[in-house]
């Protein structure tokens, strides 16, 4: 089954309402589509999320620097592929849009080739769990008005439809201040739900970011997130060191290079790598693999349409992010599938590859460029 073209798109989706985390507030949301065709009419999609401006950047590497590298090969050379494009793409950038965009085509022949053996992605990978993945809802962004009442009530509505984890945003106001809002939380979900905590690199250094976690404690918390900035490696292990919260990190992070640096420097208990993020499937797999050397649990940001199989099929995984609505991840408003919460976890695809079909005229609404 041979690679006859490579296609993406550039969508750009507004917020229902503008929102806010620890660092900055976002009006929009831009995503690189990727279709790859194949000679037996098998079609994969990939997607990766490029930021809330010049998304086309990722578009364009995958039309004019990878798609001729994948062209003609067979699908299931997905690790052949992923090094000529990596090799390709060593003068243009080893990390950030160029890395997204092999991410997005590693998806897409990832998700070609489980559908051409008639699987769900997370059969073809090599099923850990069978009907259902454990899940956290996440939430808890900083809107004008919600307040410490407008908080409890969302999250008390993530535990309401059957979840058992909940996440909220932390840093964007005083350590004491974020306290309160921790505090509401855990009086509204209770003892038994986890509570994750998320700072999107708020802190500029070590010692605040101590100072602030230690705070918090006694809230029993499942983790804080990115506590400073993704390079700043040293850093997060001086947090790791000192308090009694479990750290999480690796989002931004790319390719097992990024991720060894965390596990030589024991920067973290949990990581967090994004297969739209990180250099797609192949090398999440690898990056999962490495961690479970150190034991160290894996739990993905983001993107739970792809998550789901990935942790799915992957012993250290813990938890797939998941978003309830599409207010703030709003990705899935370009897709006709929706993932179904079940037995507290999300019920797993059983449609060939990742499951997800596009809406074809909401991606015409939001595309930029068209598909070429």
């Amino acid at each position: 089954m041979t690679v006859t073209e490579v296609l993406a798109t550039s969508v750009v989706i507004p917020l229902q309402t503008p929102t806010s985390f620890s660092t900055r507030t976002i009006n929009e949301r831009h995503y690189t589509l990727v279709k790859v065709r194949t000679d037996t009419g098998v079609e994969g999609l990939g997607f990766c999320y490029c930021g809330n401006s010049a998304g086309h950047i990722v578009t364009q590497a995958v039309r004019d620097l990878l798609a001729p590298i994948v062209v003609g090969r067979d699908v299931h050379q997905v690790e052949g592929a992923w090094e000529a494009m990596y090799r390709e793409s060593l003068l243009m950038g080893r990390r950030g849009a160029v890395i997204r965009a092999i991410s997005a085509i590693d998806t897409a022949l990832w998700d070609a080739a489980a559908k051409a053996a008639e699987l769900p992605l997370y059969r073809y990978l090599g099923a850990y769990h069978q009907d259902t993945v454990p899940a956290y809802a996440s939430g808890g962004y900083y809107l004008p008005g919600k307040g410490l009442d407008g908080l409890s009530r969302e999250v008390a509505g993530y535990v309401e439809t059957g979840l058992r984890a909940v996440k909220i945003k932390v840093g964007g106001v005083s350590a004491r201040e974020d306290a309160a809002r921790i505090a509401a939380v855990r009086k509204a979900v209770g003892d038994d739900v986890e509570v994750m905590t998320d700072a999107n690199n708020a802190w500029k250094d070590a010692t605040s970011a101590i100072r602030a976690i230690r705070q918090w404690e006694d809230f029993d918390l499942a983790w804080v997130e990115e506590p400073t900035m993704p390079d700043e490696m040293e850093a997060s292990a001086a947090i790791a060191r000192s308090v009694a919260v479990p750290i999480a990190t690796g989002e931004i992070h790319q390719t097992r290079w990024d991720f060894a640096d965390i596990f030589d420097k024991e920067a973290a208990s949990i990581i967090q790598p994004d297969a739209g993020v990180c250099g797609g499937i192949t090398e999440f797999r690898r990056i999962a693999a490495m961690a479970a050397a150190h034991s160290i649990t894996v739990a993905p940001h983001w993107l739970a349409d792809l998550h789901v199989h990935l942790v799915a099929a992957t012993p250290n995984a813990t938890w797939v992010e998941f978003f309830t609505g599409t207010d703030v991840l709003n990705l899935m408003e370009v897709f006709k599938t929706r993932l179904r919460v079940k037995n507290g976890g999300l019920e797993l695809p059983q449609e060939p590859g990742l499951g997800v079909v596009l809406d074809d005229a909401a991606v015409e609404r939001f595309s930029k460029d068209g598909w070429r």
